[in-house]
C-alpha cells in the first residue's frame, strides 16, 4: 500500500545524501517533495501542513545544516515526526479488568468487520484468552453464516441462537452465555452502517448500552482513503471510538488514511490487518510501519512472524543438520513452506533492511507462484533423490521435469540456487538454523535497528 509514497521519500533522502552541507534553499526543496510526495499519497492536507512545519522547525536548526551528517539528521527528524503522527498510544488492546471484556466492532459496510471479529478471536486465542464470538448483523445475507466459518475455522465458539433476530437481544444473550460457560472475552459483529443512518446509529447506541463494551473498535477499510477517517470521526463523535483497525493495510491504495487517522479522528489505531488469512493481524506498532515506509526494514516484525511459523523443534534439528553439512533439497521444500506460513514474500521481503526497494524492480518482483513451482520440482524426486541431490542426472532430470510441468532449464537453476544456498549455510553455521538461539541474536540486533 505505502510502495508510492515510500520510494518517493527514499528518493528525496537520496538527493540529500549527494550533499556536503545543508542549506535552507536545499530544506526547502526536500520539504516541498516530501509535500506532495504526502498530498498524492492521499494524507489530510490539514495533517501534512502540520507535520511539514514541524519538520521544517526542526531541520533548519544550525545544529542539523553545520552537521557531518545532515542528510541522516533530516532523516532521523522525518522518521521521529511520523511516528508523532500516530500518538504515544501502543498497538493492540488497552490494559481492563473487566471480565468478560466485551470487544464491540463498528465501521461501514464491507470494512472487514466480519473477518476483523474472525482475526480477533484467533489473537486472543494466541495470547490464552478464551473469546466467544456473535454477530449481530441481521440484515446482511449470509452475515451471521459467515461468522460461524470463522469460528469453526478458528476453534472458536460462536454464540448464534436460532430464530433470535434481534441484534441488542443477540448482544445481551452473548454476554450472559459468556459468564454462564467462563468465556473473558465477548467480541460482537455489528452490521454494517453509515453515521448518517439514525435509525442503525441508534441500534449501535442501544448494542452499546446492552453489552457496556470496555473497547470500542472502528473497522477502516484502508483502501477508502479519507472518507474511511471522517467516518471514523463521525463514529467517534455519536458513540465514542476506543481505537481504530485498520483493514486491507496489504491493498494497492495510497496508504494516507494510515498516516491522518490519529490526528484527525483523535482515537489511537489498535490494528492492521494485511491479508485474508486468520493470522494476519498484528498489533499496530508506529515506529516499525514508519521504519518498513522509510525502507529501513522491520527486523522485529519479521522475528515474530518468524517465531509463529517456526517450531523450535525443527529449527534445531535443521541447525543441526547445516552444522553437519547435511541440508537436504527436503530441507529445502520444508524452509520454502515455512516462509510462505510468513506472509506475502512481498511483505517479508519489506521488513528486511535495505531490502525495500527490491521490490520495486521488475525483474525481481517477488513471485508467490515460483515458490509453487520449486515445490512441485522437489515433490516429484524420488525420496533419495531429494536425501542426496548428487543422484539427479540427465534423464532423472528430464523425467523430474515432466512430472513437475516444468522444463530441465529450471531444473539446473534450482539445483544451481539449492548448491549456493548449501555453501552459504554452510558458511554461517549455526546462525543460518533459525533456532531460538538465532532468533534471539536477531532480536536484539533489531532493538537497536
Amino acid at each position: 500500500m505505502f510502495d508510492t509514497l515510500s520510494n518517493r521519500l527514499q528518493e528525496v533522502f537520496r538527493s540529500l545524501r549527494g550533499e556536503a552541507r545543508l542549506t535552507e534553499a536545499t530544506v526547502e526543496t526536500a520539504l516541498r517533495e516530501i509535500r506532495m510526495a504526502l498530498l498524492e499519497a492521499d494524507v489530510n492536507f490539514k495533517v501534512v501542513k502540520a507535520f511539514v512545519d514541524r519538520v521544517r522547525d526542526r531541520a533548519m536548526g544550525q545544529d542539523v545544516l553545520r552537521s557531518l551528517t545532515p542528510a541522516q539528521q533530516v532523516v532521523r527528524i522525518v522518521r521521529d515526526e511520523m511516528i508523532a503522527l500516530f500518538g504515544d498510544a501502543g498497538g493492540g488492546l488497552q490494559p481492563s479488568s473487566t471480565s468478560p471484556r466485551v470487544i464491540l466492532l463498528v465501521g461501514l459496510q464491507g470494512s472487514g468487520k466480519t473477518t476483523t471479529a474472525g482475526k480477533l478471536g484467533a489473537w486472543l486465542a494466541k495470547q490464552g484468552r478464551h473469546p466467544i464470538l456473535v454477530s449481530t448483523d441481521v440484515r446482511r445475507p449470509a452475515a451471521i453464516q459467515q461468522l460461524n466459518v470463522l469460528g469453526q475455522k478458528a476453534s472458536l465458539r460462536v454464540y448464534d441462537p436460532p430464530g433470535q433476530m434481534d441484534p441488542v437481544r443477540r448482544a445481551g444473550d452473548a454476554m450472559t452465555e459468556a459468564r454462564n460457560l467462563g468465556f473473558d472475552v465477548v467480541i460482537v459483529d455489528t452490521a454494517g452502517r453509515l453515521h448518517i443512518d439514525d435509525d442503525l446509529m441508534n441500534e449501535l447506541q442501544a448494542i452499546k448500552a446492552a453489552v457496556s463494551p470496555s473497547d470500542l473498535i472502528y473497522v477502516a477499510d484502508a483502501m477508502t482513503g479519507q472518507d474511511a477517517i471522517k467516518s471514523a470521526g463521525e463514529f467517534n463523535r455519536r458513540v465514542g471510538v476506543t481505537g481504530v483497525m485498520l483493514s486491507k493495510l496489504d491493498g494497492d491504495a495510497r496508504g494516507g488514511a494510515a498516516l491522518s487517522v490519529v490526528a484527525v479522528v483523535g482515537v489511537p489505531i489498535a490494528f492492521v490487518g494485511s491479508g485474508e488469512r486468520l493470522e494476519d493481524i498484528e498489533p499496530f506498532h508506529a515506529d516499525r510501519l514508519v521504519s518498513r515506509l522509510l525502507g529501513m526494514g522491520d527486523v522485529l516484525s519479521l522475528i515474530e512472524k518468524a517465531e509463529q511459523a517456526i517450531d523450535q523443534n525443527d529449527a534445531q534439528r535443521l541447525e543441526e543438520k547445516i552444522r553437519h553439512d547435511d541440508f537436504t533439497l527436503e530441507d529445502f521444500r520444508d524452509q520454502l513452506r515455512t516462509i510462505r506460513k510468513m506472509g506475502p514474500l512481498e511483505s517479508i521481503i519489506g521488513m528486511i533492511p535495505g531490502m525495500g526497494s527490491l521490490k520495486q524492480l521488475a525483474e525481481n518482483k517477488p513471485d508467490e507462484k515460483q515458490l509453487v513451482r520449486v515445490e512441485a520440482i522437489i515433490n516429484s524426486m524420488t525420496p533419495g533423490e531429494r536425501s542426496d541431490h548428487r543422484l539427479i542426472d540427465g534423464s532423472r532430470r528430464k523425467r523430474i521435469a515432466r512430472g513437475s510441468g516444468t522444463s530441465v532449464v529450471e531444473i539446473n537453476r534450482l539445483l544451481r540456487q539449492f548448491q549456493q544456498m548449501r555453501k552459504m549455510l554452510k558458511s554461517l553455521g549455526g546462525m543460518a538454523g533459525g533456532g531460538k538461539g538465532a532468533l534471539k541474536r536477531l532480536r536484539r540486533m533489531g532493538k537497536f535497528h
